[in-house]
């Protein structure tokens, strides 16, 4: 999927890593324009996500969430700070319930419409997911993954993830963040568009304060499961003691905000991210921290986004730096699923082996420190997946 330049002078540079617009979106930046030869006759079924490789069955929640002790900082005359939560987990049985949708098709109509015209938001929403809705919860106490996404999109583009994380044992939430997403639905038909997209792209907003937002944003999802009285009928299954949190692009550099911020969130991993804030000089406090991106000059050691190498010098814990042979700024989406079903340029790593080595690394990294489990791949390459390397050991 094809990178876009923010057009502010100040913050262009990393922008094109940060703040992206999907595949099919030609900019002078990005080269040639490929969007017309590559749109292929409109595919008749919709896509279907790659099963998840856990042993349990998945469910599924919507929760919508506001706010109100806070204004919203892109339309301050809203009601409060809306988020909607999509919560995946591992079910008690396959079965029951009904399948979980993708994406609302407004949501799923705005965000195609970025992707050019072989898109057809109709079948982007009928992608096929792997969860059943509202269905009993497996038994047992479960660690927390929070999810935040990429800037412009939604929280259902890291579905593939969150679904095979909750088929190994994790609750997982992901949040969309009001007003930063090309389409976010509300409950009552309501759709939210990108304020914050026009506040950056010539506002004279600093991206910070997406990241900050962020963070509080998660620091109330994380008080409203958690809480005293939780707004999601099974919190009971979640493990307050057990938190992590990982996103892609802008919402994995909020990962390291938020981590900042609120000391309940004891892991983190950015998906291929520039990092808005620097650390402060106690670092995390000691806590594990992955950085999971492009083998290429964006982030690679002392590549064009130079915050990776700040950021992995202030990082104080297990850390780990980690780049993909072959991957896009989108391969650690449900991109590349997106992507080959709908002839859209690809990336030249393979869409099946995207998805394989986020979901390797991602559940690994949370296997290793929320529960303790051993888990070699994390400690160098290996050649079940050569496209994997280490960096600053």
């Amino acid at each position: 999927m094809t990178r876009i330049r923010i057009t502010r002078a100040a913050a262009a540079a990393v922008l094109a890593c940060a703040l992206a617009l999907p595949a099919g979106v030609a900019t002078a930046a990005a080269g040639p324009d490929t969007t017309a030869s590559s749109v292929a006759t409109q595919p008749v079924r919709a896509a279907a996500l790659p099963v998840p490789s856990g042993p349990y069955a998945v469910g599924s929640s919507v929760l919508p969430l506001v706010d109100r002790s806070r204004t919203d900082p892109w339309v301050p005359t809203a009601d409060g700070r809306a988020l909607m939560v999509t919560l995946h987990y591992p079910a008690a049985r396959s079965g029951g319930g009904k399948p979980a949708p993708y994406a609302t098709r407004e949501e799923a109509r705005l965000l195609a419409a970025q992707l050019g015209p072989g898109v057809s938001g109709d079948l982007l929403a009928r992608t096929r997911t792997h969860s059943r809705t509202d269905v009993r919860p497996a038994a047992g106490r479960r660690p927390l993954v929070l999810l935040s996404p990429g800037f412009g999109v939604s929280r259902w583009t890291l579905t593939h993830l969150a679904e095979d994380l909750a088929s190994r044992g994790y609750v997982v939430a992901s949040v969309d963040h009001a007003y930063e997403s090309y389409g976010i639905s509300l409950p009552g038909g309501r759709t939210l568009t990108c304020v914050a997209c026009t506040a950056l792209d010539g506002g004279g907003v600093h991206a910070g304060v997406v990241t900050a937002t962020r963070a509080a944003d998660m620091r109330y999802v994380l008080d409203r499961l958690t809480g005293p009285r939780p707004a999601w009928r099974y919190a009971d299954v979640i493990d307050a003691s057990r938190v992590g949190m990982a996103g892609h692009s802008i919402g994995g550099a909020s990962a390291a905000t938020a981590m900042v911020a609120d000391p309940r969130v004891d892991a983190g991993v950015n998906m291929d991210g520039a990092f808005w804030e620097d650390l402060p000089a106690e670092g995390l406090r000691g806590r594990p921290f992955m950085m999971l991106g492009t083998h290429d000059g964006m982030h690679l050691p002392g590549g064009t986004d130079t915050t990776w190498d700040r950021t992995w010098t202030a990082l104080d814990g297990w850390k780990r730096w980690i780049t993909v042979a072959g991957s896009e700024h989108f391969t650690f989406s449900d991109g590349p699923v997106i992507a080959r079903h709908f002839g859209l340029p690809q990336s030249p790593l393979p869409t099946d082996r995207a998805v394989a080595v986020t979901r390797t690394y991602v559940a690994a990294f949370f296997d290793r420190h929320l529960r303790g489990l051993p888990r070699p791949v994390l400690d160098g390459p290996s050649p079940e997946n050569p496209e994997v390397h280490f960096q600053r050991p």
